[in-house]
């Protein structure tokens, strides 16, 4: 009997450190994000090589996970709920590496850029920001709460992002009407912008997953734009 107790704790133990990992890539990948946002509105170059660095933390997070799910895999077999559990955690982690990605490649654009950026164009990148931002807090948090009804709430908020990125979009194509000598800087900020955009599918990815693990099932209906980003 206590050779079964030792080993029913230690299988609880090893989802709970499994857990307690990807509750922490959530953390960092949600900084890395605020970072990378602060840092293109400040258009502050000097943080820029802190929060590339940064993202090795995540992707050294992300392959502990793998080798922890490999190992629970091979040597538990999860079953019913613990696999749900197993394989989210999975696709959550890549998600969240991939917007860590993102994020990182996001602050890279901002060295090139120059220091006084006109008004317009950081107001818009900043409520896209905002938003992505917010959806990150928030899909993290229903992941806390195993809140199905907050993952669909994110889940249909994706279309949201879609119409923010768009006009942030068409400010900078504005920006690069008047003086074609801006191509190089409004090239930037496209790159910033879809960085960006792309995040915000990770952030649905992570709620579909979450409403996987929660119900068992994938959410039904057509997704707010189509089919899910892939994780590269």
């Amino acid at each position: 009997m206590s050779g079964t107790g030792h080993t029913v704790k230690s299988y609880e133990e090893e989802m709970q450190s499994l857990n307690d990992n990807l509750v922490m890539m959530g953390s960092l990948t949600e900084s890395q994000m605020a970072d990378a946002m602060s840092a293109v509105i400040k258009v502050d170059k000097e943080s820029v090589d802190k929060i590339v660095k940064s993202d090795g933390k995540i992707n050294e997070l992300r392959s502990i996970i793998d080798n922890q799910i490999t190992t629970v895999l091979v040597k538990r077999a999860p079953m019913a709920v613990d696999l749900r559990i197993t394989i989210s955690t999975m696709k959550i982690s890549h998600d969240l590496e991939r917007i860590g990605d993102l994020a990182k490649s996001v602050a890279k654009k901002v060295k090139p850029l120059p220091v006084d950026l006109p008004d317009e164009l950081t107001a818009s990148l900043r409520r896209l920001g905002d938003l992505v931002q917010k959806q990150l807090k928030d899909v993290l948090d229903a992941y806390l709460n195993k809140s199905k009804d907050k993952a669909i709430e994110i889940w249909r908020k994706d279309e949201q992002v879609d119409d923010l990125t768009n006009l942030a979009m068409n400010e900078v194509a504005t920006y690069l009407q008047k003086d074609k000598k801006n191509l190089e800087m409004a090239t930037h900020l496209l790159f910033v912008t879809k960085n960006i955009e792309r995040a915000g599918d990770h952030i649905t990815n992570i709620a579909e997953s979450l409403y996987y693990l929660i119900e068992g099932e994938y959410l039904e209906g057509a997704r707010p734009k189509g089919k899910p980003v892939e994780s590269e």
